[in-house]
């Protein structure tokens, strides 16, 4: 996928905070450790720094929402991350995204911190973002 690829898909998931640029994704693949799964309807971009793996964002188009796209790549990023001998994987998620944190659940992962005011809102406010840690 290309850095506009994702870009796009990005901001179409993403209307409640601010989505990432083309520019930003370009500077992100560049780095080591990169781990990018899925395609225009789905993808999750993370990466690995030793033993940990951290998931970056996982952004689903509105069109293929609720369709198991997002659970897959999830799957994906940590077959993905078990291979290169990652012990555990981490996020955050915006504290008031309960279908994300549904997902994250079912998958295993736990709620283990909490980062106050994280996220930018699109209307200029702050939103708090939960941490989640899967042991693998």
């Amino acid at each position: 996928m290309t850095p506009a690829a994702l870009a796009q898909t990005h901001a179409a998931a993403f209307t409640q905070t601010r989505p990432w640029s083309e520019s930003e994704f370009t500077d992100l693949l560049k780095q080591r450790g990169m781990i990018l799964c899925g395609d225009a309807k789905s993808f999750i971009l993370g990466r690995i720094i030793g033993d940990e793996a951290e998931v970056l964002t996982v952004a689903t188009h509105p069109n293929h929402q609720r369709q198991g796209y997002a659970r897959a790549q999830l799957v994906q990023f940590i077959s993905q991350a078990r291979t290169q001998n990652v012990e555990s994987v981490f996020l955050e998620v915006s504290e008031n995204n309960g279908a994300a944190k549904s997902l994250y659940y079912k998958q295993g992962f736990h709620k283990f911190g909490h980062r106050p005011q994280y996220y930018y809102t699109a209307d200029g406010g702050k939103i708090g973002a939960d941490i989640l840690r899967l042991e693998i």
